[in-house]
C-alpha cells in the first residue's frame, strides 16, 4: 500500500522546522556570534544577522515553491502569505526555544557557544520574554516579504533580488580588501537603486544589443570579440594595484586555479577519481628547494628558479606516471584509496627521518631563492601575482588545446564508459597515463612556484586538505569546466580568505556548499556543456 502523500501544509512545517534546525546548529557552533563582528549595514545589519536572514529567505521561498509545485491549483495569494509565514514562524520558534532553554538551563555546559552574547543577538537585546516575542514577529514578517516577492513580476523581481543581494557581498568586500566597517545605510541604498536600476535596464536592452551585435560587420564582430576579452584583461592586469593583502589572496587563488585545472583534466576529462593529487604539488615544491636552496649541500651546483623550474615540472610527471602504472586496472572507489595512500606516503617518507639529511625532515627546506625576471626579484605579492598569471594563462592555453583534440575526446570517452572506449580502439594504458601525466606536471608547476613565493616549505604544508580543497573547487565551479576551475577557486579559496577571521569555520562552510551544489545544481556554477546536457537528459528522463 502506498504512503499517503504530504499536503501542503506538511510541507511546509517540514521546511520551517528544518530552516530552524539550520539556524540552530549555527548558533551553537558560533558561527552566528563569531560573525556578528562583522558589520553589513553600520549599526543596522551584522554579517550573522545577515546569515540567519538567508535561512528566512530558503524556507520561506521553499514553502511556496512546493505550495505552487504540489497543489492542483494555482493557490491563492492568501495561501502563499500564509506558508510563507508559518515557515517563518517556526524558524523564530525554535530560536526563540534556544533562548528560553538557555534561560532555565546552563547549556554552556554542553555547548559553549551558547553564551549571553548569543543570546543578546537573537533577541535584539530586548530581554527573554520580549526579545522572543519581537523574534516570533520578525520571523513572521521575514516570512511574508518573501513570500510576497512571488507576486511581483520577474522583470522586477531579478532586479531586487540582485540589488538586495549586492549590498553584503559589497560590504564583504569593501571590509575585507580596504578595512571599511560595513557600509552605512544610505550607501546600502544607493547601492541597491544601482544595481536594480543596471540589471532592470540590462534586461530591457540585451535583446536590442545582441541582435545588433549580430548585424555587425565580419571586421566589427571581430572587434567586440578582441574589446570582449581586452577589458577582462586589463583589469586582472591591474588587480595588484588593490594593495598587498589582496595580491596575496590573489596569489594564493591562481596557485589552486593551477592545481585545479590539472586535477579537472585527471578527474573532469578522464573520469579519474584522484585523491592524491597533492603528492605531485609536494614533489614539484621539493624538487624546487633542493635545487636552489644553499641548505642542500648534495645536490651540487645551485640553480637559479627558471633552471629548477623544468625539472620541478618533469619529477611531477614522471612521478604521475608512476603512479598511474599499478592503478591502470581500478576504478571508482578502489582508485581513490590508492591515490590517497600515494599522497600520505609522499607526505610520510618527507616527515621521516630517512630522506632528513637529502630534504630536510621535520625541518623543512628554507632559503629556496626567489623567482627573478631581468633586474626584478619577484619578492612581492604584487610582482609574484603576475608570475602565477603567466602560469595559469599557459596551462588554461594547454588545457583548452588538448580538450578539443583526439587526446581530449578520447579521455571523456574513457570517462563515459571505459570498456566502450576500449572497444572504439583507444589504448586505455597510454590515455590514462597521459591525463596522470598531464595533470600532475600541472601541479608540480604550482608546487615550484609555492616554494619559490614562501621561500620555505614543510611536510605539513602538504596534507590531504590540499587535495580535498582542489577537487571541492572542481565540483562546485563544473567538473571538465575550464571557467568553472576559476570560478570554484574564487568562491572556495578567495572568499574564505576575505573571511579569515572564521577560517575555523571552513570545513563546515565547504560540506554546506557542496551539500548545496548537490542539491540544487549538481552539474556546478559554471559546467561544462556536454555534462549539463547529461544530466538536464537525465532529468527529463526520470520526469517520462
Amino acid at each position: 500500500m502506498r504512503a499517503q502523500s504530504r499536503t501542503p501544509w506538511s510541507n511546509t512545517v517540514r521546511t520551517g522546522l528544518l530552516g530552524g534546525v539550520a539556524a540552530l546548529l549555527l548558533s551553537l557552533v558560533g558561527l552566528i556570534e563569531a560573525s556578528a563582528q562583522r558589520a553589513i549595514i553600520t549599526g543596522v545589519l551584522s554579517m550573522g544577522h545577515t546569515l540567519l536572514l538567508l535561512i528566512y529567505v530558503w524556507a520561506a521561498q521553499q514553502a511556496v515553491r512546493r505550495l505552487a509545485a504540489d497543489g492542483e491549483r494555482q493557490p491563492s495569494r492568501l495561501e502563499t502569505l500564509t506558508h510563507g509565514a508559518l515557515a517563518g514562524l517556526l524558524i523564530s520558534a525554535v530560536l526563540a526555544a534556544l533562548v528560553l532553554l538557555g534561560q532555565v538551563i546552563n547549556l554552556r555546559a554542553v555547548f559553549i557557544n551558547a553564551s549571553p552574547a548569543l543570546f543578546d543577538l537573537l533577541t535584539l537585546k530586548l530581554g527573554t520574554w520580549l526579545g522572543g516575542g519581537v523574534l516570533l514577529v520578525v520571523g513572521v514578517v521575514l516570512g511574508l516579504l518573501v513570500a510576497s516577492l512571488s507576486f511581483i513580476p520577474s522583470q522586477f523581481r531579478k532586479p531586487l533580488v540582485l540589488g538586495l543581494a549586492a549590498i553584503p557581498v559589497v560590504s564583504v568586500l569593501a571590509s575585507a580588501l580596504f578595512a571599511i566597517r560595513g557600509l552605512s545605510l544610505l550607501g546600502a541604498l544607493i547601492l541597491l537603486v544601482l544595481v536594480a536600476a543596471a540589471s532592470y535596464l540590462w534586461d530591457l536592452k540585451k535583446g536590442a544589443v545582441r541582435e545588433r551585435m549580430n548585424n555587425l560587420t565580419p571586421t566589427g564582430q571581430r572587434t567586440t570579440r578582441w574589446l570582449r576579452w581586452l577589458l577582462p584583461a586589463v583589469i586582472v592586469l591591474l588587480l595588484p594595484l588593490l594593495g598587498k593583502y589582496p595580491s596575496e589572496v590573489l596569489d594564493n587563488v591562481g596557485l589552486y586555479i593551477l592545481m585545479g585545472l590539472g586535477l579537472n583534466i585527471v578527474v573532469g576529462f578522464a573520469g579519474l577519481l584522484d585523491l592524491g593529487y597533492v603528492a605531485f604539488f609536494a614533489l614539484g615544491a621539493y624538487t624546487m628547494g633542493v635545487l636552489t636552496s644553499p641548505e642542500i649541500q648534495w645536490a651540487g651546483a645551485r640553480l637559479t628558479f627558471w633552471e629548477a623550474l623544468p625539472f620541478s615540472v618533469l619529477v611531477a610527471t614522471i612521478s604521475g606516471i608512476l603512479l598511474g602504472i599499478p592503478v591502470l586496472g581500478m576504478r571508482g572507489d578502489y582508485l581513490a584509496i590508492v591515490t590517497l595512500g600515494f599522497g600520505e606516503i609522499i607526505r610520510l617518507v618527507a616527515l621521516s627521518d630517512w630522506l632528513k639529511p637529502y630534504i630536510g625532515g621535520s625541518n623543512g627546506i628554507t632559503r629556496i631563492p626567489k623567482a627573478v625576471v631581468g633586474p626584478i626579484e619577484l619578492a612581492t605579492p604584487q610582482t609574484l601575482y603576475y608570475l602565477i598569471i603567466l602560469g595559469c594563462l599557459v596551462v588554461a592555453f594547454v588545457t583548452i588545446r588538448v580538450k578539443d583534440s583526439r587526446l581530449g575526446r578520447a579521455w571523456m570517452a574513457v570517462r563515459e564508459d571505459e570498456d566502450v572506449a576500449q572497444a572504439m580502439g583507444i589504448d586505455l594504458v597510454r590515455t590514462k597515463l597521459l591525463a596522470f601525466a598531464t595533470g600532475a606536471a600541472f601541479s608540480g608547476l604550482s608546487g615550484a612556484i609555492f616554494a619559490s613565493k614562501l621561500t620555505s616549505i614543510y611536510p605539513h604544508s602538504f596534507h590531504l586538505l590540499v587535495s580535498i580543497n582542489v577537487l571541492c573547487l572542481i565540483i562546485v565551479g563544473g567538473m571538465g569546466s575550464i571557467p568553472g576551475v576559476i570560478v570554484g577557486s574564487l568562491a572556495l579559496v578567495g572568499l574564505p580568505e576575505l573571511l579569515r577571521e572564521f577560517s575555523e569555520y571552513r570545513l563546515m562552510m565547504y560540506g554546506a556548499a557542496l551539500v548545496f551544489m548537490m542539491l540544487n545544481r549538481p552539474e556546478g556554477l559554471m559546467p561544462e556543456a556536454r555534462r549539463k546536457l547529461e544530466l538536464h537528459e537525465a532529468e527529463g528522463g526520470a520526469g517520462e
